[in-house]
Protein backbone atom coordinates (compact mmCIF):
# COMPACT_ATOMS: atom_id res chain seq x y z
CA UNK A 1 0.00 0.00 0.00
CA UNK A 2 1.40 3.39 -1.02
CA UNK A 3 1.69 6.31 1.37
CA UNK A 4 -1.11 8.13 -0.47
CA UNK A 5 -3.38 5.07 -0.24
CA UNK A 6 -2.60 4.70 3.44
CA UNK A 7 -3.50 8.35 4.01
CA UNK A 8 -6.79 7.89 2.19
CA UNK A 9 -7.54 4.76 4.23
CA UNK A 10 -6.79 6.63 7.47
CA UNK A 11 -8.94 9.59 6.46
CA UNK A 12 -11.86 7.37 5.46
CA UNK A 13 -11.57 5.43 8.72
CA UNK A 14 -11.56 8.41 11.09
CA UNK A 15 -13.83 10.85 9.27
CA UNK A 16 -17.52 11.40 9.85
CA UNK A 17 -17.75 10.28 13.49
CA UNK A 18 -19.41 12.53 16.13
CA UNK A 19 -17.30 14.86 18.27
CA UNK A 20 -18.60 13.17 21.43
CA UNK A 21 -17.15 9.90 20.23
CA UNK A 22 -13.68 11.43 19.97
CA UNK A 23 -13.81 12.74 23.55
CA UNK A 24 -14.83 9.27 24.67
CA UNK A 25 -11.99 7.89 22.54
CA UNK A 26 -9.57 10.31 24.26
CA UNK A 27 -10.72 9.14 27.68
CA UNK A 28 -10.14 5.52 26.64
CA UNK A 29 -6.67 6.33 25.34
CA UNK A 30 -5.62 8.12 28.54
CA UNK A 31 -6.97 5.27 30.64
CA UNK A 32 -4.89 2.71 28.76
CA UNK A 33 -1.78 4.89 28.83
CA UNK A 34 -1.92 4.50 32.60
CA UNK A 35 -2.67 0.77 32.60
CA UNK A 36 -0.48 -1.12 35.05
CA UNK A 37 -2.36 -3.37 37.49
CA UNK A 38 -3.98 -5.80 35.05
CA UNK A 39 -0.77 -6.26 33.07
CA UNK A 40 1.83 -6.46 35.85
CA UNK A 41 -0.08 -7.80 38.85
CA UNK A 42 1.16 -11.37 38.29
CA UNK A 43 4.80 -10.27 38.04
CA UNK A 44 4.40 -7.91 41.01
CA UNK A 45 3.14 -10.73 43.23
CA UNK A 46 5.57 -13.46 42.07
CA UNK A 47 8.80 -11.51 41.48
CA UNK A 48 8.52 -8.54 43.84
CA UNK A 49 6.48 -10.06 46.69
CA UNK A 50 7.68 -13.64 46.28
CA UNK A 51 4.28 -15.34 46.22
CA UNK A 52 3.54 -18.52 44.25
CA UNK A 53 1.90 -18.66 40.85
CA UNK A 54 -1.20 -20.13 42.51
CA UNK A 55 -1.51 -17.14 44.88
CA UNK A 56 -0.99 -14.75 41.96
CA UNK A 57 -3.73 -16.61 40.15
CA UNK A 58 -6.02 -16.34 43.18
CA UNK A 59 -5.54 -12.56 43.41
CA UNK A 60 -6.11 -12.15 39.67
CA UNK A 61 -9.22 -14.31 40.02
CA UNK A 62 -10.54 -12.05 42.78
CA UNK A 63 -9.87 -9.11 40.49
CA UNK A 64 -11.96 -10.92 37.89
CA UNK A 65 -14.66 -11.75 40.46
CA UNK A 66 -15.02 -8.05 41.15
CA UNK A 67 -15.63 -7.54 37.44
CA UNK A 68 -18.26 -10.28 37.44
CA UNK A 69 -20.09 -8.63 40.34
CA UNK A 70 -20.09 -5.19 38.71
CA UNK A 71 -20.86 -6.15 35.09
CA UNK A 72 -24.59 -6.64 35.36
CA UNK A 73 -25.06 -3.93 37.99
CA UNK A 74 -23.18 -1.42 35.83
CA UNK A 75 -25.28 -2.38 32.82
CA UNK A 76 -28.48 -1.73 34.76
CA UNK A 77 -27.07 1.58 36.03
CA UNK A 78 -26.19 2.65 32.47
CA UNK A 79 -29.79 2.05 31.36
CA UNK A 80 -31.48 3.45 34.46
CA UNK A 81 -29.29 6.39 35.54
CA UNK A 82 -27.33 7.11 32.37
CA UNK A 83 -24.03 6.24 30.70
CA UNK A 84 -22.15 9.32 31.93
CA UNK A 85 -22.87 8.98 35.70
CA UNK A 86 -21.96 5.31 35.54
CA UNK A 87 -18.60 6.08 33.94
CA UNK A 88 -17.80 8.84 36.42
CA UNK A 89 -18.55 6.69 39.47
CA UNK A 90 -16.55 3.81 38.03
CA UNK A 91 -13.50 5.88 37.13
CA UNK A 92 -13.25 7.74 40.43
CA UNK A 93 -13.66 4.47 42.35
CA UNK A 94 -10.98 2.84 40.22
CA UNK A 95 -8.50 5.64 40.86
CA UNK A 96 -8.96 5.43 44.63
CA UNK A 97 -8.80 1.62 44.85
CA UNK A 98 -5.73 1.33 42.58
CA UNK A 99 -3.83 3.86 44.68
CA UNK A 100 -4.73 2.00 47.88
CA UNK A 101 -3.67 -1.34 46.37
CA UNK A 102 -0.14 -0.06 45.83
CA UNK A 103 0.29 0.43 49.59
CA UNK A 104 -1.07 -2.95 50.70
CA UNK A 105 1.46 -5.43 52.09
CA UNK A 106 -0.57 -8.15 53.83
CA UNK A 107 -1.66 -10.95 51.44
CA UNK A 108 -5.28 -10.81 52.61
CA UNK A 109 -5.37 -7.03 52.19
CA UNK A 110 -3.86 -7.29 48.70
CA UNK A 111 -6.48 -9.85 47.69
CA UNK A 112 -9.35 -7.82 49.15
CA UNK A 113 -8.38 -4.54 47.49
CA UNK A 114 -7.71 -6.33 44.19
CA UNK A 115 -11.36 -7.44 44.29
CA UNK A 116 -12.51 -3.81 44.59
CA UNK A 117 -10.15 -2.73 41.80
CA UNK A 118 -11.66 -5.35 39.51
CA UNK A 119 -15.20 -4.32 40.46
CA UNK A 120 -14.67 -0.59 39.86
CA UNK A 121 -12.48 -0.84 36.74
CA UNK A 122 -14.93 -3.14 34.97
CA UNK A 123 -17.99 -1.02 35.80
CA UNK A 124 -17.36 1.58 33.08
CA UNK A 125 -17.24 -0.88 30.17
CA UNK A 126 -20.99 -1.45 29.61
CA UNK A 127 -21.57 2.31 29.73
CA UNK A 128 -18.76 3.09 27.26
CA UNK A 129 -19.92 0.46 24.78
CA UNK A 130 -23.57 1.50 25.11
CA UNK A 131 -22.62 5.15 24.60
CA UNK A 132 -20.71 4.32 21.40
CA UNK A 133 -23.81 2.53 20.12
CA UNK A 134 -25.97 5.53 21.12
CA UNK A 135 -23.95 8.27 19.44
CA UNK A 136 -22.58 6.52 16.34
CA UNK A 137 -24.83 5.66 13.36
CA UNK A 138 -25.31 1.95 12.70
CA UNK A 139 -23.31 1.96 9.48
CA UNK A 140 -20.25 3.33 11.31
CA UNK A 141 -20.35 1.23 14.48
CA UNK A 142 -17.85 -1.46 13.50
CA UNK A 143 -15.49 1.35 12.51
CA UNK A 144 -16.10 3.16 15.80
CA UNK A 145 -15.53 0.03 17.88
CA UNK A 146 -12.35 -0.62 15.90
CA UNK A 147 -11.08 2.88 16.62
CA UNK A 148 -11.92 2.56 20.30
CA UNK A 149 -10.08 -0.75 20.40
CA UNK A 150 -7.21 0.97 18.57
CA UNK A 151 -7.07 3.60 21.35
CA UNK A 152 -6.95 0.84 23.96
CA UNK A 153 -3.97 -0.75 22.29
CA UNK A 154 -2.21 2.46 21.36
CA UNK A 155 -2.19 3.27 25.07
CA UNK A 156 -1.25 -0.30 25.90
CA UNK A 157 1.68 -0.32 23.47
CA UNK A 158 3.14 2.74 25.17
CA UNK A 159 2.29 1.85 28.75
CA UNK A 160 3.35 -1.81 28.70
CA UNK A 161 6.88 -1.09 27.52
CA UNK A 162 7.28 1.94 29.79
CA UNK A 163 5.69 0.27 32.80
CA UNK A 164 7.95 -2.74 32.37
CA UNK A 165 10.98 -0.55 33.01
CA UNK A 166 9.19 1.40 35.76
CA UNK A 167 8.53 -1.92 37.49
CA UNK A 168 12.27 -2.61 37.55
CA UNK A 169 12.61 0.30 39.99
CA UNK A 170 9.24 0.83 41.69
CA UNK A 171 5.94 -1.00 41.36
CA UNK A 172 4.38 1.62 43.63
CA UNK A 173 5.02 4.31 41.01
CA UNK A 174 2.99 2.25 38.56
CA UNK A 175 0.01 2.01 40.90
CA UNK A 176 0.03 5.74 41.68
CA UNK A 177 0.50 6.62 38.00
CA UNK A 178 -2.53 4.54 36.97
CA UNK A 179 -4.64 6.19 39.68
CA UNK A 180 -3.77 9.68 38.44
CA UNK A 181 -4.42 8.82 34.79
CA UNK A 182 -7.80 7.30 35.67
CA UNK A 183 -8.77 10.46 37.55
CA UNK A 184 -7.87 12.47 34.46
CA UNK A 185 -10.24 10.23 32.43
CA UNK A 186 -13.04 11.10 34.82
CA UNK A 187 -12.31 14.82 34.31
CA UNK A 188 -12.51 14.40 30.50
CA UNK A 189 -15.84 12.60 30.75
CA UNK A 190 -17.22 15.18 33.21
CA UNK A 191 -16.15 18.18 31.09
CA UNK A 192 -16.67 16.99 27.53
CA UNK A 193 -18.92 13.93 27.23
CA UNK A 194 -22.69 14.55 27.37
CA UNK A 195 -25.28 11.96 28.36
CA UNK A 196 -26.43 9.80 25.42
CA UNK A 197 -29.09 7.50 26.88
CA UNK A 198 -32.02 7.35 24.41
CA UNK A 199 -35.26 8.98 25.47
CA UNK A 200 -38.17 6.65 26.12
CA UNK A 201 -40.00 5.82 22.92
CA UNK A 202 -43.36 4.23 22.33
CA UNK A 203 -43.64 1.06 20.30
CA UNK A 204 -43.88 1.52 16.52
CA UNK A 205 -47.51 1.34 15.31
CA UNK A 206 -48.48 -2.09 14.03
CA UNK A 207 -45.42 -3.91 15.36
CA UNK A 208 -46.67 -4.79 18.81
CA UNK A 209 -43.65 -3.26 20.51
CA UNK A 210 -40.58 -5.15 21.57
CA UNK A 211 -40.33 -8.94 21.46
CA UNK A 212 -43.00 -10.51 23.64
CA UNK A 213 -45.41 -7.59 23.22
CA UNK A 214 -43.59 -5.35 25.70
CA UNK A 215 -42.90 -1.68 25.16
CA UNK A 216 -39.43 -0.97 23.80
CA UNK A 217 -38.33 0.34 27.21
CA UNK A 218 -39.41 -2.80 29.07
CA UNK A 219 -36.07 -4.63 28.97
CA UNK A 220 -35.06 -6.57 32.06
CA UNK A 221 -32.18 -8.91 32.82
CA UNK A 222 -34.63 -11.76 32.35
CA UNK A 223 -35.22 -10.50 28.81
CA UNK A 224 -31.52 -10.77 28.12
CA UNK A 225 -31.27 -14.25 29.62
CA UNK A 226 -34.16 -15.49 27.48
CA UNK A 227 -32.52 -14.22 24.29
CA UNK A 228 -31.07 -17.54 23.14
CA UNK A 229 -28.90 -16.37 20.27
CA UNK A 230 -27.45 -13.51 22.26
CA UNK A 231 -26.65 -15.74 25.23
CA UNK A 232 -24.94 -18.12 22.80
CA UNK A 233 -22.76 -15.22 21.68
CA UNK A 234 -22.04 -14.46 25.34
CA UNK A 235 -20.96 -18.07 25.93
CA UNK A 236 -18.62 -18.08 22.93
CA UNK A 237 -17.28 -14.69 23.99
CA UNK A 238 -16.38 -16.27 27.35
CA UNK A 239 -14.38 -19.00 25.59
CA UNK A 240 -12.53 -16.46 23.43
CA UNK A 241 -11.88 -14.22 26.43
CA UNK A 242 -10.53 -17.21 28.35
CA UNK A 243 -7.92 -17.62 25.62
CA UNK A 244 -6.98 -13.95 25.34
CA UNK A 245 -6.67 -13.58 29.12
CA UNK A 246 -3.66 -15.89 29.02
CA UNK A 247 -1.69 -13.08 27.42
CA UNK A 248 -1.90 -11.19 30.71
CA UNK A 249 -2.03 -14.06 33.21
CA UNK A 250 -0.51 -17.27 31.87
CA UNK A 251 2.10 -15.67 29.62
CA UNK A 252 3.87 -13.50 32.23
CA UNK A 253 3.92 -16.36 34.74
CA UNK A 254 5.28 -18.78 32.14
CA UNK A 255 7.96 -16.31 31.05
CA UNK A 256 8.90 -15.63 34.67
CA UNK A 257 9.17 -19.38 35.31
CA UNK A 258 11.47 -19.65 32.29
CA UNK A 259 13.77 -17.00 33.78
CA UNK A 260 12.67 -13.93 31.81
CA UNK A 261 12.40 -10.54 33.56
CA UNK A 262 9.49 -8.12 33.75
CA UNK A 263 11.12 -5.92 31.10
CA UNK A 264 11.43 -8.98 28.82
CA UNK A 265 7.71 -9.61 29.20
CA UNK A 266 6.95 -5.90 28.68
CA UNK A 267 8.99 -5.87 25.48
CA UNK A 268 7.35 -9.02 24.12
CA UNK A 269 3.77 -8.11 24.97
CA UNK A 270 4.23 -4.56 23.63
CA UNK A 271 4.28 -6.20 20.19
CA UNK A 272 0.57 -6.83 20.70
CA UNK A 273 -0.21 -3.15 21.10
CA UNK A 274 2.17 -2.00 18.38
CA UNK A 275 0.70 -4.40 15.81
CA UNK A 276 -2.84 -3.30 16.62
CA UNK A 277 -1.84 0.34 16.26
CA UNK A 278 -0.26 -0.37 12.85
CA UNK A 279 -2.84 -2.83 11.47
CA UNK A 280 -6.16 -1.79 12.99
CA UNK A 281 -7.00 0.88 10.41
CA UNK A 282 -6.28 -1.17 7.25
CA UNK A 283 -7.87 -4.27 8.76
CA UNK A 284 -10.96 -2.24 9.72
CA UNK A 285 -11.43 -1.26 6.08
CA UNK A 286 -10.96 -4.89 5.05
CA UNK A 287 -13.54 -6.35 7.44
CA UNK A 288 -16.28 -3.74 6.95
CA UNK A 289 -19.20 -5.33 5.17
CA UNK A 290 -17.80 -8.87 5.31
CA UNK A 291 -19.57 -11.89 6.74
CA UNK A 292 -19.22 -11.66 10.56
CA UNK A 293 -19.54 -15.43 10.94
CA UNK A 294 -16.47 -16.09 8.81
CA UNK A 295 -14.52 -13.36 10.55
CA UNK A 296 -15.33 -14.75 14.00
CA UNK A 297 -14.50 -18.31 12.96
CA UNK A 298 -11.11 -17.30 11.56
CA UNK A 299 -10.29 -15.10 14.55
CA UNK A 300 -11.17 -17.95 16.95
CA UNK A 301 -8.79 -20.33 15.19
CA UNK A 302 -5.99 -17.74 15.09
CA UNK A 303 -6.45 -17.04 18.81
CA UNK A 304 -6.37 -20.69 19.83
CA UNK A 305 -3.45 -21.75 17.69
CA UNK A 306 -1.56 -18.50 18.26
CA UNK A 307 -1.41 -19.29 21.95
CA UNK A 308 -0.83 -22.95 21.16
CA UNK A 309 2.40 -22.02 19.39
CA UNK A 310 3.66 -20.50 22.65
CA UNK A 311 4.51 -24.05 23.76
CA UNK A 312 7.46 -23.91 21.36
CA UNK A 313 8.76 -20.49 22.49
CA UNK A 314 12.18 -20.33 24.11
CA UNK A 315 13.27 -16.74 23.52
CA UNK A 316 11.76 -13.27 23.62
CA UNK A 317 11.76 -13.18 19.81
CA UNK A 318 9.75 -16.40 19.51
CA UNK A 319 7.33 -15.27 22.21
CA UNK A 320 6.86 -12.07 20.22
CA UNK A 321 6.21 -14.10 17.06
CA UNK A 322 3.42 -16.07 18.72
CA UNK A 323 1.96 -12.83 20.02
CA UNK A 324 1.77 -11.62 16.41
CA UNK A 325 -0.52 -14.53 15.51
CA UNK A 326 -3.08 -14.03 18.27
CA UNK A 327 -2.90 -10.26 17.89
CA UNK A 328 -4.39 -10.58 14.40
CA UNK A 329 -7.22 -12.53 16.01
CA UNK A 330 -7.81 -9.68 18.46
CA UNK A 331 -7.85 -7.07 15.70
CA UNK A 332 -10.62 -8.92 13.88
CA UNK A 333 -12.59 -10.33 16.81
CA UNK A 334 -13.06 -7.25 19.01
CA UNK A 335 -14.91 -4.85 16.65
CA UNK A 336 -16.87 -7.60 14.88
CA UNK A 337 -18.11 -9.10 18.13
CA UNK A 338 -18.95 -5.67 19.58
CA UNK A 339 -20.91 -4.84 16.44
CA UNK A 340 -22.74 -8.16 16.69
CA UNK A 341 -23.72 -7.44 20.31
CA UNK A 342 -25.18 -4.07 19.33
CA UNK A 343 -27.00 -5.64 16.39
CA UNK A 344 -28.70 -8.11 18.72
CA UNK A 345 -29.53 -5.48 21.41
CA UNK A 346 -32.65 -3.27 21.62
CA UNK A 347 -31.74 0.41 21.95
CA UNK A 348 -33.28 0.86 25.43
CA UNK A 349 -31.64 -2.30 26.75
CA UNK A 350 -28.11 -1.67 25.50
CA UNK A 351 -26.73 -1.19 28.98
CA UNK A 352 -28.08 -4.52 30.19
CA UNK A 353 -27.05 -6.36 27.02
CA UNK A 354 -23.57 -4.81 27.14
CA UNK A 355 -23.40 -5.67 30.83
CA UNK A 356 -24.10 -9.32 30.06
CA UNK A 357 -21.51 -9.26 27.28
CA UNK A 358 -18.99 -7.64 29.62
CA UNK A 359 -19.82 -10.35 32.15
CA UNK A 360 -18.40 -12.94 29.75
CA UNK A 361 -15.03 -11.18 29.81
CA UNK A 362 -15.17 -10.61 33.55
CA UNK A 363 -16.00 -14.26 34.16
CA UNK A 364 -13.05 -15.23 31.97
CA UNK A 365 -10.85 -12.90 34.00
CA UNK A 366 -12.03 -14.83 37.06
CA UNK A 367 -11.52 -18.33 35.66
CA UNK A 368 -8.38 -17.81 33.54
CA UNK A 369 -5.97 -16.99 36.41
CA UNK A 370 -7.10 -19.98 38.45
CA UNK A 371 -6.84 -22.21 35.42
CA UNK A 372 -3.42 -20.99 34.31
CA UNK A 373 -1.94 -21.03 37.81
CA UNK A 374 -3.06 -24.58 38.55
CA UNK A 375 -2.07 -25.94 35.13
CA UNK A 376 1.38 -24.32 35.17
CA UNK A 377 2.08 -25.41 38.77
CA UNK A 378 0.95 -29.02 38.30
CA UNK A 379 1.46 -29.87 34.62
CA UNK A 380 3.59 -27.15 33.05
CA UNK A 381 2.89 -24.31 30.65
CA UNK A 382 2.83 -26.60 27.61
CA UNK A 383 -0.49 -28.08 28.71
CA UNK A 384 -1.96 -24.58 29.07
CA UNK A 385 -1.08 -23.65 25.50
CA UNK A 386 -2.50 -26.92 24.20
CA UNK A 387 -5.78 -26.19 25.98
CA UNK A 388 -5.91 -22.80 24.26
CA UNK A 389 -5.70 -24.48 20.85
CA UNK A 390 -8.58 -26.80 21.78
CA UNK A 391 -10.72 -23.91 23.05
CA UNK A 392 -10.09 -21.88 19.87
CA UNK A 393 -11.24 -24.80 17.74
CA UNK A 394 -14.37 -25.26 19.87
CA UNK A 395 -15.23 -21.56 19.61
CA UNK A 396 -14.86 -21.62 15.82
CA UNK A 397 -17.30 -24.55 15.60
CA UNK A 398 -19.66 -22.74 17.95
CA UNK A 399 -19.75 -19.61 15.80
CA UNK A 400 -20.37 -21.70 12.70
CA UNK A 401 -23.43 -23.32 14.30
CA UNK A 402 -24.81 -20.32 16.18
CA UNK A 403 -24.72 -17.71 13.44
CA UNK A 404 -26.66 -19.51 10.74
CA UNK A 405 -29.29 -17.25 9.17
CA UNK A 406 -27.96 -14.20 11.02
CA UNK A 407 -29.89 -11.13 9.74
CA UNK A 408 -27.57 -8.93 7.71
CA UNK A 409 -27.34 -5.16 8.09
CA UNK A 410 -28.94 -3.50 5.09
CA UNK A 411 -32.28 -2.47 3.67
CA UNK A 412 -34.72 -5.37 3.79
CA UNK A 413 -38.01 -5.85 2.03
CA UNK A 414 -40.56 -6.91 4.64
CA UNK A 415 -44.18 -7.76 4.92
CA UNK A 416 -45.91 -5.79 7.67
CA UNK A 417 -48.89 -7.55 9.22
CA UNK A 418 -51.66 -5.16 10.19
CA UNK A 419 -54.08 -5.63 13.02
CA UNK A 420 -56.78 -6.74 10.53
CA UNK A 421 -54.58 -9.48 9.14
CA UNK A 422 -53.81 -7.67 5.86
CA UNK A 423 -50.27 -7.18 4.68
CA UNK A 424 -48.32 -4.43 2.97
CA UNK A 425 -44.72 -4.35 1.73
CA UNK A 426 -42.32 -1.87 3.28
CA UNK A 427 -38.69 -1.01 3.95
CA UNK A 428 -36.70 -1.16 7.18
CA UNK A 429 -34.01 1.49 7.59
CA UNK A 430 -30.40 0.21 7.77
CA UNK A 431 -30.01 1.64 11.29
CA UNK A 432 -32.98 -0.39 12.51
CA UNK A 433 -31.72 -3.65 11.07
CA UNK A 434 -28.24 -3.13 12.52
CA UNK A 435 -29.24 -2.04 15.99
CA UNK A 436 -32.49 -3.74 16.99
CA UNK A 437 -33.89 -7.26 16.71
CA UNK A 438 -36.82 -7.50 14.31
CA UNK A 439 -40.11 -6.84 16.07
CA UNK A 440 -43.03 -9.29 15.82
CA UNK A 441 -45.01 -8.73 12.63
CA UNK A 442 -41.95 -7.87 10.54
CA UNK A 443 -41.18 -10.81 8.29
CA UNK A 444 -38.15 -10.58 6.00
CA UNK A 445 -39.00 -11.76 2.52
CA UNK A 446 -35.86 -10.91 0.57
CA UNK A 447 -32.66 -8.89 0.75
CA UNK A 448 -32.07 -6.18 -1.82
CA UNK A 449 -29.26 -3.74 -2.47
CA UNK A 450 -29.50 -0.51 -0.44
CA UNK A 451 -31.28 2.29 -2.25
CA UNK A 452 -32.35 5.81 -1.24
CA UNK A 453 -35.41 5.73 0.97
CA UNK A 454 -36.99 7.90 3.59
CA UNK A 455 -36.61 5.87 6.79
CA UNK A 456 -38.92 6.22 9.73
CA UNK A 457 -37.69 8.53 12.48
CA UNK A 458 -36.36 6.61 15.46
CA UNK A 459 -35.20 7.53 18.93
CA UNK A 460 -31.65 6.82 17.78
CA UNK A 461 -31.88 9.38 14.97
CA UNK A 462 -33.06 12.02 17.40
CA UNK A 463 -29.73 11.92 19.23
Amino acid sequence: MSVAALRRATRDTVSGLPREFWWLWTSTLVNRLGAFVATFMALYLTLDRGYSASYAGLVAALHGLGGVVSSLGAGVMADRFGRRPTMLVAQVSTAVSVAVLGFMVHPVAIAGVAFFVGMSSNASRPAVQAMIADIVPAKDRVRAFSLNYWAINLGFAVSSAGAGFIAEYSYLAGFVGEALMTLFCAVVVFMKVPESRPEKAAARPGTGGAPGGRDTDDVRLGTVLRDGRFMGVVGLSFVIALIFQQGYVGLPVAMGTDGFSSSDFGTAVAVNGVLIVVLQIPVTRFIQGRDPRRLLIVSSLLAGYGFGLTAFAGSVAVYALTICVWTVAEIVNAPVQNGLVVQLSPAHGRGRYQGMYTLSWAAAALVAPLLSGLVIDHFGAGWLWGMCAVLGTAAALGYRLLMRNLPQAGVTVVTVESGQGSTAPGLIAPELIASEPAAPGLIASELIAPEPAAPEPTAERAL
